[in-house]
C-alpha cells in the first residue's frame, strides 16, 4: 500500500545562494496533521499549500500548480547510494516523501487520495533543480547531474483540501488516458525539447507549460 512516510515543513534559514533572502528548502518531518488547501497564485498568494511551510521565492516556486511537491523514499534511497551519504526525508526539500507509489511516472492529471480526512490532490508538473537546491546540497555540478538522471519528483495542485500525516495512504482514485508522465515533461523541459509538442495531450499540465508546448507545435 503507497503512504506517506512524512510530512515536511520548511525550517527558515538563509539562503545559501543569496544571502540576503530566505528560503524554506530546509524542510523536516513534523509528526502533527497538516491542514493542506490551495494556496492562490503563485505571485500574490499564500506560496504553499501546507499551512505551516514557507515558499519564499514566489517569482518560481508555489501557487495553485505547484502547492504540494512530493519525492519517493525509493529515489532518495538511490541518491544516498549514488552520492554516499546519508538523505533524510525532506533534504530535497519535498513536504510529502512517499513510498510505495511511481511518482517519476505519474500522469499528468493523475489524482490521489491522501488519508481519510477528504485530501485530494492532483499531479501538474515536475520540480527543476535551481540554484538555491545546488547551494543547499553543496555539491558540485548537481543541476547537471540530478537532471541527468531524470528523477525529479512531481508537483501537485489542491483539488480537495484536507490534512495529512505521516502514515497516510495514498490511492491513485484517477488517471487520464494519455501517457504524459511527469518524467516525459521533465525531458521536454530539459533534454528533449522536441518532446513538448506531445505534452498538448495532458489537459491538466499548467497554463505556462501549455502554452509553451503550443508555441512548440505551431498551433
Amino acid at each position: 500500500m503507497a503512504s506517506v512516510l512524512t510530512v515536511n515543513i520548511a525550517h527558515p534559514m538563509t539562503n545559501p545562494d543569496h544571502k540576503r533572502k530566505p528560503t524554506g528548502i530546509d524542510k523536516r518531518p513534523t509528526e502533527d496533521a497538516v491542514t493542506v488547501r490551495a494556496p492562490g497564485p503563485m505571485r500574490g498568494g499564500l506560496g504553499s499549500g501546507l499551512i505551516g511551510d514557507l515558499v519564499s521565492e514566489q517569482k518560481y516556486h508555489g501557487g495553485d500548480d505547484q502547492a504540494v511537491y512530493a519525492y519517493a523514499r525509493e529515489d532518495l534511497d538511490h541518491w544516498e547510494r549514488e552520492l554516499g551519504r546519508d538523505i533524510g526525508n525532506g533534504v530535497f526539500g519535498e513536504n510529502l516523501t512517499t513510498a510505495g507509489i511511481d511518482v517519476t511516472n505519474a500522469v499528468i492529471g493523475e489524482r490521489w487520495r491522501i488519508g481519510s480526512d477528504g485530501l485530494v490532490l492532483e499531479v501538474t508538473r515536475p520540480r527543476t533543480p535551481c540554484r538555491t537546491f545546488s547551494a543547499w546540497l553543496e555539491i558540485d555540478g548537481w543541476i547537471k547531474t540530478f537532471t541527468r538522471h531524470g528523477v525529479p519528483g512531481a508537483y501537485l495542485r489542491v483539488i480537495s483540501s484536507g490534512s495529512v500525516r505521516a502514515g497516510d495512504t495514498v490511492e491513485i482514485v484517477e488517471r487520464p488516458d494519455h501517457d504524459v508522465t511527469i518524467a516525459t515533461v521533465f525531458r521536454a523541459m530539459t533534454t528533449q525539447p522536441k518532446l513538448w509538442p506531445s505534452l498538448l495531450a495532458a489537459e491538466a499540465l499548467p497554463e505556462p507549460l501549455k502554452e509553451k508546448a503550443r508555441r512548440k507545435a505551431g498551433v
